[in-house]
């Protein structure tokens, strides 16, 4: 029989599985985050709720840090930020190799597993790369520059380097709506922040400046005047701008 492993969707709490199966020698689980479960399980099933524990995710981690490569150590987290059900248990399998081998093997793509892992990460660093092209900042009555996103993947810890060092000189907020958490930079650092209201459910011009909408203004007759309608390639646009970006964008709104 298969017991379910469900911990709570933290990375320390997929770390803590990670222990209990190491200090159990637990074979044949499933490992799944809290939301994933009711739609998996049986009414035969046998399953175990595990508390994230720091100190067991942090020993984890620190036999991680001296077996894996910096490579693999980015292997692993991506994976998780996919929250692709599933993924726990490709990456368990990676971490079992891991240990068992001598040297660093994120990079050996003739393991099935770790080509599996490694195709999971590459859609998640798509995702990533593409919100660093496509999130449009908005600037509010504050003067704090705002954007939401729902992206497929958890990407929005991968795109923080990106965002401080392009907007070092303002302070922005990017708010993930699907995962109702978001980044806020001050000019210094940048930390976690969750509202307690939806941003998405607000008017779409509400809290705006004045000169932002005039700017967004000028920006969709410029966008306009300069589109050639006989030049139009509705499939190329589509390829380099997929629809579900288009949301972020200006030029897009109505």
């Amino acid at each position: 029989m298969i017991k379910f492993l469900i911990y709570d969707g933290s990375f320390d709490g997929f770390l803590s599985v990670v222990f209990k199966v190491y200090d159990e020698r637990l074979s044949k689980i499933r490992i799944l985050r809290e939301a994933q479960y009711d739609h998996a399980h049986t009414l035969f099933d046998e399953k175990e709720v595990v508390q994230t524990n720091v100190t067991h995710a942090k020993r984890v981690w620190k036999t991680l840090k001296q077996k894996c490569s910096h490579h693999g150590l980015r292997l692993i987290y991506k994976a998780y930020l996919s929250e692709i059900a599933g993924s726990e248990e490709s990456m368990l399998i990676f971490i079992q190799k891991q240990l068992k081998a001598s040297s660093p093997i994120s990079q050996n793509y003739s393991d099935p597993d770790i080509l599996r892992l490694s195709k999971v990460v590459k859609m998640v660093d798509r995702e990533k790369h593409r919100l660093d092209a496509f999130v449009r900042f908005r600037q509010t009555k504050e003067g704090v520059y705002f954007a939401v996103i729902s992206p497929d993947f958890n990407v929005l810890p991968l795109n923080i380097s990106h965002f401080k060092h392009r907007y070092a000189d303002q302070k922005w907020i990017i708010y993930d709506l699907k995962r109702k958490y978001g980044i806020y930079y001050d000019l210094v650092r940048v930390e976690i922040i969750t509202f307690k209201f939806d941003p998405g459910a607000l008017s779409p011009n509400v809290g705006y400046a004045e000169e932002e909408m005039q700017f967004e203004a000028l920006w969709k007759n410029y966008f306009k005047s300069t589109n050639i309608t006989s030049r139009k390639n509705t499939r190329l646009h589509h390829q380099h701008v997929p629809k579900r970006y288009w949301k972020y964008l200006i030029e897009k709104r109505p």
